[in-house]
């Protein structure tokens, strides 16, 4: 007579049976001998073996040689009745595949057996070795375009130099002509910015390889009227309408080559982009919100429409106009020198309405 005691251990039995069998894990009960005593058949489907061979040899023999040894160490653990916890290790397939387990493993020392349950991370290993691989890659680039921007960056100075030394031989006191003293003295003053510009970025690689960026006071006025005097010709010749205000803030702690960089970018950029029937219209200026200093530079060129530039308006090489002299580079290199020395850069554009920039500088 079966009582209901009977069936409720029957029923326990079964649905222990049915975990067992079902779970996509690897279940199974190993004895202190280094034999698999039980295996659920995902077990077998994974390593592609049947039941019987994997009865019949160490379990040691299916795991990949090279971890045999670290999980030889872990499991003299087990053996002293202590729990292996979050342990990984490789097994090699019927097939000749290596799969990651992950192991959760409690040892029962009255009955000499230990019960494990191991998880497949072969994707999520798979997933690391990617990306690790695309890390080294980067990193590899990365210094590579460092070292072009050093080579670059001092191999320009020398011809730079040998100009400028042109400059100092000419005897302006027998050129009588009034405009072509101007276009030499422009010529020169462009030069020499140049130089200083070139000397400056070499100056910002070396610190930034050494994590370490340069920063001081500034004036706002100075580095602008540094970047109208270096540009001048070309303000001049577009016709630029430029309206400065920088009474609520005078000065901002930035650097001053990424503070230049940022003025040059963003005004080259508005001449570029200006309305092909009017001259191009800038505005720039300071204000303290909520105690930090914020740099507004505004133009009334052709703007973006917003909604189908969104976040690809500081990447690199994206270029939202058909300018022959566009290549993509100067809204990177402004997003990249604020947020750098932890500033934040935000935009407000629309399609023939011009654009906005509001850059707030860290504290």
């Amino acid at each position: 007579m079966t009582t209901k005691v009977d069936k409720k251990i029957s029923e326990k039995a079964f649905n222990f049976e049915l975990f067992f069998d079902l779970s996509p894990d690897m279940l199974c009960i190993a004895g202190y001998d280094g034999y698999f005593k039980r295996i659920n058949p995902s077990v077998s489907k994974l390593l592609g073996y049947t039941n019987e061979e994997l009865f019949s040899k160490p379990i040691h023999e299916f795991i990949h040689p090279e971890d045999r040894h670290i999980t030889a160490k872990h499991r003299e653990n087990l053996l002293n009745d202590i729990p292996l916890l979050n342990f990984e290790n490789r097994y090699v397939t019927k097939s000749g595949e290596i799969v990651w387990l992950h192991w959760t493993s409690m040892p029962i020392d009255s009955k000499k057996i230990v019960f494990a349950i191991a998880k497949n991370i072969t994707h999520k290993k798979k997933l690391e070795e990617d990306r690790n691989l695309l890390l080294t890659n980067l990193t590899q680039l990365n210094n590579d375009l460092k070292q072009l921007a050093f080579m670059t960056s001092h191999d320009l100075r020398t011809p730079v130099s040998n100009l400028l030394s042109v400059f100092s031989l000419l005897d302006v006191s027998k050129i009588q002509d009034e405009e072509t003293l101007e276009f030499i003295n422009i010529l020169k003053t462009t030069t020499d910015s140049l130089k200083s510009t070139l000397n400056n970025y070499v100056d910002i690689l070396i610190q930034k390889n050494s994590l370490n960026v340069y920063v001081e006071e500034l004036s706002l006025n100075d580095c602008l009227n540094a970047v109208l005097q270096s540009s001048q010709s070309l303000i001049k010749n577009s016709k630029v309408i430029l309206n400065v205000d920088f009474s609520a803030v005078e000065h901002v702690n930035f650097n001053k080559a990424y503070l230049e960089s940022i003025f040059l970018n963003l005004i080259t950029n508005s001449i570029k982009y200006a309305k092909p029937d009017g001259f191009p219209d800038i505005s720039i200026s300071s204000k303290k919100v909520n105690g930090v200093n914020q740099l507004i530079f505004a133009d009334k060129g052709l703007g973006f429409d917003m909604n189908k530039v969104k976040d690809k308006i500081f990447g690199f090489k994206q270029k939202f106009h058909e300018h022959t002299d566009s290549k993509g580079i100067g809204l990177y290199l402004v997003y990249n020198h604020i947020t750098n020395l932890g500033g934040h850069i935000a935009i407000k554009s629309k399609i023939n309405e011009g654009v906005k920039f509001t850059i707030s500088f860290k504290d």
